[in-house]
């Protein structure tokens, strides 16, 4: 058996097992009891379907409900619903984007970012429980290597997810 082989097998082993440990990450974050407890956690009250949105407008906004949509996972019709009621709430508002004026853009307004900022401190309470054991290089380290494994996937680098592996712009070495 060549080395070749050997590195191929290897590799193969650790990319299912980073796959598993997406799929275990996602799966976590995605359980509506961590939800509720977020909410509950930062001391508002927002459905948990509306709170994801909201959280997504904020770091995406302005943002269009289809980008929305398709960033999040839902079908166009359910997302621009619960986006007029975060606009009813008084949480983000609409407005036509500079780029395409058939585009209808959400974007955070003061009292939606206070929501956000309350979420963020309640996530990062949160999370101080999961690193407590962390030395803070392995935490700086798993920060870098997600936001540049997160990178990879932006849309404009999908060429290079065809291409294979390139080099990642916002990640310095």
């Amino acid at each position: 058996m060549s080395n070749n082989n050997v590195q191929n097998t290897h590799n193969s082993l650790m990319m299912r097992d980073l796959h598993g440990a997406l799929i275990d990450i996602v799966s976590a974050m995605n359980r509506p009891q961590r939800d509720d407890e977020l909410v509950r956690e930062a001391g508002i009250s927002l459905d948990r379907a509306l709170f994801r949105l909201l959280v997504a407008v904020e770091r995406l906004g302005p943002i269009g409900v289809v980008e929305l949509a398709e960033r999040i996972g839902l079908d166009y019709t359910t997302v621009s619903r619960q986006v007029a009621k975060l606009d009813s709430l008084g949480l983000v508002t609409r407005q036509g984007s500079a780029a395409d004026r058939r585009v209808r853009e959400a974007v955070i307004t003061t009292d939606g970012k206070l929501m956000t900022d309350k979420l963020d401190a309640a996530r990062e309470r949160m999370s101080r429980a999961i690193f407590e054991t962390w030395d803070e290089r392995d935490i700086a380290d798993l920060v870098r290597l997600m936001r540049r494994f997160a990178d990879a996937f932006s849309p404009d680098r999908n060429e290079g997810l065809k291409n294979g592996p390139q080099p990642c712009p916002s990640t310095k070495r």
